[in-house]
């Protein structure tokens, strides 16, 4: 009898949770719409940042957009005129930089704000992809992770924090967003360099939020699941590569599993708007992120039934090289300062 009253308490807290995670999704309050806002998109090239930036621009915000491309920066600011959600040229600043670099960094926020005189929307969404299974996977591709996924985030954020803290209360409240993964809330295989690095961005944005919401800047972290952004064509794949390539493609343009760009963007400005703390995109998102917190130890089963039964086996070739590989970076010191370029 004890068992099944605790049985049906477990799940009447379950039921409150959900219930409770569902409301307030539903009422997280009217959008707001603030002309002349100047938001900072990092990563806003292409893929989400892009559409981000669309949608920004279609609120009559003012954009500043950093990538490492200036080609590619410049295609970004043809595409949001000749979609009509921006008049002026003037009003999109393209600012190429490398973020893994702090002082490239701080030079993007000190440009941005000498052009416009203050940020109110800084978001941080640049960020890289490394598939293969973790015997494929070098101490290299974890570094690449950290720089361009946390690093990058941290130094941008580092460098805005004191002009937005200096920053005039008429504009209303800051928001500092950071485009964090599912990934740094359930730990997908073959993906282990791009989790640990979400998941230290999710630590420090909601470490980030607790910090500084009294002070007028909301932080929100966004977990998105899969996405149909394009970045599967820019991913780094190991092990066997067209295998590892196959399968997260054909998982990342399902429309079924992976949501529109497009209106994952739209779920993020309104968040933004409304002070959300955090957000999940995509229901398979959403479901993950509970049951993961709810049953960890399940949820770790069923990512190990999926690595054995559907992905690809580890390439026997670059599995030789693994402990050698291990051996060597035992002995190097981590340099926490700026990190390795993208390859």
């Amino acid at each position: 009898m004890k068992k099944i009253r605790a049985a049906l308490h477990t799940a009447q807290i379950i039921t409150g949770i959900i219930a409770a995670a569902a409301a307030y999704t539903l009422t997280s309050g009217p959008e707001k719409r603030r002309l002349g806002q100047i938001v900072l998109i990092t990563g806003g090239s292409r893929g989400l940042g892009l559409a981000l930036a669309q949608r920004y621009a279609r609120s009559g915000a003012k954009l500043v957009l950093a990538a490492r491309d200036l080609e590619e920066l410049t295609a970004a600011r043809h595409t949001i005129l000749d979609c009509g959600a921006i008049e002026s040229p003037d009003d999109v600043l393209l600012i190429p930089a490398d973020l893994t670099d702090a002082a490239q960094a701080t030079m993007l926020i000190d440009h941005a704000i000498g052009h416009f005189g203050r940020i109110d929307v800084l978001i941080d969404n640049a960020g890289i992809i490394e598939v293969g299974p973790v015997e494929n996977q070098p101490i290299a591709a974890y570094r690449r992770a950290m720089a361009t996924n946390f690093f990058a985030a941290l130094h941008t954020t580092y460098a805005a924090l004191p002009h937005l803290l200096r920053r005039n209360p008429i504009h209303g409240d800051a928001a500092i967003v950071n485009i964090a993964s599912i990934g740094g809330k359930f730990a997908m295989p073959h993906m282990l360099p791009y989790v640990a690095s979400k998941f230290a961005l999710v630590g420090f944005s909601e470490g980030l939020h607790a910090e500084l919401r009294h002070k007028g800047i909301r932080v929100t972290t966004v977990c998105p699941g899969l996405m149909r952004t394009g970045g599967e064509a820019h991913a780094d794949y190991t092990g066997q590569t067209k295998k590892e390539q196959r399968w997260f493609t054909l998982a990342a343009r399902t429309p079924v599993l992976a949501a529109s760009v497009r209106r994952a963007a739209n779920r993020i400005y309104s968040a933004v708007a409304a002070g959300r703390a955090e957000i999940t995109i995509t229901p398979q998102a959403w479901l993950a992120a509970r049951i993961a917190g709810l049953a960890p130890e399940t949820t770790q089963y069923l990512a190990s039934l999926a690595n054995q039964l559907l992905l690809p086996e580890p390439s026997a070739s670059d599995q030789l090289n693994l402990g050698f590989t291990l051996k060597v970076s035992a002995y190097e010191t981590f340099d926490v300062g700026p990190s390795p370029k993208e390859t």
